[in-house]
């Protein structure tokens, strides 16, 4: 069975000021998105499915679903605030959706084989398609709990325009993840010899590797991942504090560390030699937009997508 690629289309870009998963970028107005799907078709994807908000939904369907009729299977589902197990409501005072994690529910009635969680925003490049969506038509039929997740190089994710957050991976003997550490604020520091470094609990710039894995968020699950999912979120809500922080969130590597650490699942860590690339700050547009230009004329992608 050919894999699923899963998009979370459901958030605004607050830092860049706007809507940006469907921002053209490309020569004819291609997304970034465009080139995720274009590059995971290529990789032997056989469906894709967007989770979005409700309320922009005949956007969607006219500037990104229409392009693709006659190209590959696709389908919506939607994240909503009060998208919540029975018995749980959404607190007083939460306009702030419940994070990533509960993004990726919204896809449990209509993903039944295996998939890969992408963001909408971020230029994933196509080795990184190719080395995910070869793990996940690999598993055997019924496979359960055998997860991944592409290491990106950290040197390949970096912005010129300002700092970025990554997840900084520690993985085993194997290749599995041990650990994913958030790092709020990555960048290239001149007064440290141009090195990568990252700001300590303590506000100190510290050294990273330079092709230390990072998550970009690119996961790839198979379906017992929703059941798991559902489980956790209840205890989530159950947890007075996650109630009474209106900005709590479930996040994936909140789910994947919970699973990694019980010993019930593992996460293979993939290596990529992919570039990302993305729309972080406004500033970085006019960089992505000659960076996709390039390699339109590089011949890595036709000029016209679909």
């Amino acid at each position: 069975m050919k894999p699923t690629l899963f998009l979370l289309a459901a958030g605004m870009g607050s830092r860049y000021g706007g809507l940006k998963q469907l921002d053209g970028l490309g020569p004819n107005g291609e997304t970034i998105m465009d080139y995720s799907i274009y590059d995971a078709i290529q990789a032997g994807f056989g469906r894709i499915v967007w989770v979005i908000r409700k309320d922009f939904e005949e956007q969607f369907r006219t500037q990104i679903l229409a392009k693709y009729e006659g190209q590959v299977p696709c389908e919506l589902c939607f994240q909503a605030l009060d998208s919540l197990p029975e018995g749980f409501s959404v607190p007083e005072g939460r306009v702030k959706p419940w994070g990533t994690n509960h993004a990726v529910l919204m896809g449990k009635d209509v993903i039944k084989e295996p998939f890969c969680v992408i963001n909408c925003d971020d230029f994933y490049g196509r080795d990184a398609f190719m080395q995910i969506g070869k793990f996940l038509s690999e598993l055997p039929e019924g496979s359960e709990n055998k997860y991944a997740m592409v290491g990106f190089r950290c040197c390949n994710t970096l912005s010129e325009n300002g700092s970025v957050a990554r997840g900084v991976c520690e993985f085993d003997d194997n290749h599995h993840l041990v650990e994913v550490v958030e790092r709020t604020e990555i960048m290239r520091k001149e007064d440290k010899g141009n090195a990568i470094c990252f700001k300590d609990e303590q506000g100190e710039w510290q050294p990273l590797e330079e092709n230390v894995p990072v998550s970009m968020n690119m996961w790839g699950f198979t379906p017992d991942y929703f059941a798991h999912s559902e489980a956790y979120f209840r205890e989530f809500l159950s947890d007075p504090k996650n109630m009474e922080n209106l900005k709590a969130e479930f996040f994936i590597p909140l789910m994947v560390s919970k699973l990694i650490n019980e010993g019930t699942s593992t996460v293979e860590v993939l290596d990529t030699t992919s570039k990302w690339f993305g729309v972080t700050y406004a500033a970085d547009r006019e960089a992505t937009v000659e960076r996709i230009q390039k390699l339109v004329d590089e011949g890595v992608y036709p000029n016209k997508l679909f």
